[in-house]
């Protein structure tokens, strides 16, 4: 009930200001005075910033749901669990479940009157956490979410969400008045302290329906695999699936790629280690740190039940068919449309060769061809700058072009360019590894590492010769010009 007087608090202290910009306003209309312009004018524009954000706030709308929903028809084993898990917690079960490409499990309540009637319940399941729960971890979790239902949290939750977006949005919207948005900052900071105070502990009371529906074990288990699984998720988005669009392309199956990076030793061992430094705590958190969540936990009393080991993915009828429909629903009607569904190593070997490559070689054959006048841009112009020793003409041609100033600039680019023509010339290729990041091969399987020898030729004008005679050897000729985008075959 604090957080909802600090919300009445809020429009209190907003209808306070609009009632000081129409006393200020009026007393200007009927007694003028210099000193009572200033403070109109400042009040006026302040409350019409105020108005503005309050605005902007309710015209906003809730949009899309994300994910696939999924009917009782079509994921029975699925709906009959939620129901019954709705009845141990004695609520009653969500009207729509949606499958969701995210690490999470949620609700969500519609609501009028400030939260008091309730009009439709939406459950969100992570598809991620199917593939890397036990099915005791996920009826812990899902029974962790129905708690907030039972607690009638999602329920008081959306004023208070929405109370958290106006105070937001009204401090971003008061830049231009500093004194007044430094008032308001305040008083939002405190709200957001008391609210996600409530969140919390809202948190933990969740938890402890979760352990009486799948025990300590189950629920320990579920939310040490969460805080691994979405630190693998980041990792995953952020190193990989960010390699969508490269040469038109995007890929066939992202939770096999996710499923396969989570099974690599190498990778499983690395996020044990991630696991293990300690969290970043807040008093804005909405969550309890993983450490306290286990802590408390350990205290609740154990119940009897039947374990149930087997993986999550069980309570599907075909859990290809949900992956297939997840993955559709992540992509834009236009990326579907355009982008071509290609295996991860093919997305790699194209998205490593535009993200390090493409650019370099061109650029730098570009750069040698304006210092050499060039009909053309030669790669080898960019060679001939070098061994006429005008290597800081090339350097300011690439500054020009966008890249970033640095002691090893030329000596970079050019690695990256070498790089580019062994690939064109289908001499090397980029390999996907699970383990680590993307590996340039040569057909045989030894590693292409050219910086060392790129910095000698960008330091050493005679070291040239050697260069021309090494890629000719590859099978570059002296009139090569690189490619706008090499050939799929060329790309491996």
């Amino acid at each position: 009930m604090l957080a909802f007087t600090l919300l009445a608090g809020f429009y209190v202290l907003v209808g306070l200001f609009l009632a000081a910009a129409v006393f200020f306003d009026v007393l200007l209309l009927v007694d003028f005075h210099a000193s009572t312009i200033k403070i109109a004018i400042v009040l006026t524009l302040a409350a019409g910033a105020l108005v503005r954000a309050l605005l902007m706030v309710s015209r906003r709308r809730g949009g899309e749901q994300p994910g696939v929903p999924v009917g009782r028809e079509h994921e029975p084993v699925l709906w009959q669990t939620v129901e019954e898990l709705a009845q141990r917690v004695r609520t009653a079960p969500p009207d729509e479940i949606r499958l969701v490409a995210e690490v999470n499990a949620a609700v969500s309540e519609d609501t009028r009157f400030l939260g008091l009637k309730a009009t439709r319940r939406r459950m969100f399941i992570g598809l991620p956490l199917l593939q890397t729960l036990t099915v005791d971890e996920m009826r812990a979790v899902l029974g962790h979410e129905l708690g907030h239902y039972s607690g009638a949290h999602t329920r008081l939750g959306a004023p208070v969400y929405r109370g958290r977006v106006s105070l937001i949005a009204t401090v971003q919207g008061l830049h231009n008045h500093p004194f007044i948005q430094r008032l308001f900052t305040w008083y939002a900071k405190l709200y957001l302290r008391v609210s996600q105070a409530v969140s919390r502990r809202q948190e933990l009371e969740a938890d402890q329906l979760a352990v009486a529906i799948g025990g300590r074990q189950a629920m320990a288990g579920a939310l040490r695999k969460i805080h691994t699984t979405a630190a693998g998720w980041d990792l995953y988005v952020s190193n990989y699936l960010s390699l969508t669009g490269a040469g038109g392309a995007r890929p066939a199956a992202v939770f096999g790629g996710f499923h396969a990076l989570m099974s690599d030793p190498e990778r499983q061992a690395e996020l044990a280690k991630l696991g293990e430094e300690p969290e970043e705590v807040s008093p804005y958190d909405s969550h309890p740190s993983l450490a306290d969540r286990l802590a408390a936990i350990e205290h609740l009393p154990e119940p009897q039940h039947v374990p149930d080991p087997r993986s999550a993915l069980t309570l599907l009828v075909d859990p290809n068919v949900a992956v297939q429909a997840v993955e559709q629903s992540m992509w834009s009607p236009e990326a579907l449309a355009t982008l071509r569904p290609v295996s991860w190593e093919e997305l790699i070997s194209h998205g490593m060769y535009a993200g390090r490559n493409a650019e370099a070689v061109r650029d730098l054959a570009v750069a040698g061809q304006q210092v050499m006048g060039a009909a053309r841009p030669y790669l080898d112009a960019a060679f001939e700058a070098i061994a006429r020793g005008r290597q800081a003409e090339l350097e300011a041609k690439l500054l020009e072009q966008g890249w970033n100033p640095s002691p090893t600039l030329l000596a970079g680019v050019l690695g990256q360019a070498l790089e580019a023509v062994l690939i064109e010339l289908g001499q090397a290729k980029w390999t996907l590894s699970w383990s680590g990041p993307a590996r340039l091969l040569f057909d045989d399987g030894e590693e292409v590492a050219l910086s060392e020898y790129a910095a000698q030729v960008a330091a050493n004008p005679a070291a040239v010769a050697g260069l021309r005679q090494w890629l000719g050897d590859h099978g570059m000729r002296h009139d090569y010009v690189p490619l706008e985008q090499p050939s799929p075959a060329a790309l491996g």
